[in-house]
């Protein structure tokens, strides 16, 4: 059950933030565009970097912790989809954070 090692623990950090979405109506999901627009660059840098340290030979993963699914250029699906859950996560406790300080305002809305 090691292979899920690293699934286990995103699925870990998506089940401590998720419950924010419905019980303080962050709406973090409602606006696709906007997360698509802010996890976009963070997937792809990333991505591309973790990938010429792999071709590089600096950066390895522990095949026993992993799916065993890799990507083109060798990297693992559960690094790819952890670039993907982290910010998601992250962006679920800051508008956390901005619904219950309700004075606290984000760059594209209004004054």
């Amino acid at each position: 059950m090691t292979h899920l090692s690293y699934l286990a623990v995103l699925a870990g950090c998506l089940l401590g933030a998720l419950w924010l979405e419905p019980l303080l109506r962050v709406n973090v999901f409602r606006r696709r565009r906007r997360l698509l627009l802010t996890l976009l660059p963070v997937v792809v840098v990333f991505g591309l970097w973790d990938l010429a340290a792999i071709a590089a030979g600096h950066w390895s993963f522990d095949a026993r912790q992993l799916t065993g699914v890799v990507l083109p250029g060798g990297l693992p699906l559960d690094e790819l989809l952890f670039f993907v859950v982290t910010p998601t996560c992250a962006i679920l406790g800051f508008e956390a954070v901005r619904a219950v300080e309700r004075h606290w305002p984000a760059g594209d809305e209004p004054s």
